[in-house]
């Protein structure tokens, strides 16, 4: 995983490719998003924000929040 840039971020790290994006979260919790949830349209986004290193956590909050594929181990 990458670690993400954005300053005051509850994001921690990232990782990405075709039609998902994995982030995990300070507080715990590592979540995967796909094509399927929350669609192609809000991953593609989120792996921009992700390289941006720049408004993902905003992104997420007020976007995708509970739509995830699943949450992780």
């Amino acid at each position: 995983m990458k670690r993400y840039r954005g300053s005051d971020s509850g994001i921690a790290a990232y990782a990405c490719g075709p039609g998902w994006i994995v982030i995990r979260f300070h507080r715990g919790g590592t979540y995967r998003y796909d094509d399927r949830h929350p669609g192609a349209e809000h991953v593609l986004e989120m792996q921009r924000l992700a390289e941006a290193g720049e408004g993902l956590n905003t992104y997420v909050n007020q976007h995708v929040r509970d739509d995830y594929a699943a949450r992780m181990a």
